[in-house]
């Protein structure tokens, strides 16, 4: 039982920090708008959004088969840290840039999250599967958006 305990307190971390991330995203959608810049990137930034509901909608049902309730905010204590959104308050000066950086800077602490959670010790190795294959999508987010952060600093 105290093992359900420590696993439903490490899922509802990680839907914490995609909770964050949500945020995160929906701030940069702002901020690109705000900069004038219509640009792809929202629809990327968009399908971050939904790529981290759909990661929490398999944690959340992971966490009720083991008896537990989601969290439904970001700011339950854990032993994960969650930083998507103290990704520093403000993104500076609205450049495609300086929004890629900060998602970026979101995403290295979401793979560091998931990485933890991955090392817990009394994991189930059902749940560390699981929590393994929302990583490689994490990691394929992080790339994805340090690409386009590189693609920005050519130009």
């Amino acid at each position: 039982m105290e093992n359900n305990k420590a696993t439903i307190e490490t899922l509802n971390d990680l839907v914490q920090i995609n909770n964050d991330r949500i945020k995160g995203y929906e701030n940069a959608i702002k901020e690109t708008k705000e900069g004038g810049n219509e640009s792809d990137l929202i629809s990327v930034f968009e399908n971050k959004i939904l790529e981290s509901q759909q990661l929490k909608s398999t944690l959340t049902e992971e966490i009720q088969v083991l008896g537990g309730d989601e969290a439904q905010d970001t700011s339950i204590s854990g032993t994960i840290h969650r930083t998507w959104l103290e990704v520093k308050a403000a993104f500076t000066g609205h450049s495609e840039k300086s929004i890629l950086e900060e998602c970026e800077f979101g995403e290295d602490a979401i793979k560091k999250a998931y990485q933890s959670a991955i090392d817990e010790e009394n994991l189930p190795a059902y749940i560390r599967d699981i929590l393994n294959d929302q990583k490689a999508i994490i990691d394929q987010s992080h790339d994805e958006i340090k690409a386009l952060r590189d693609s920005v600093e050519q130009h």
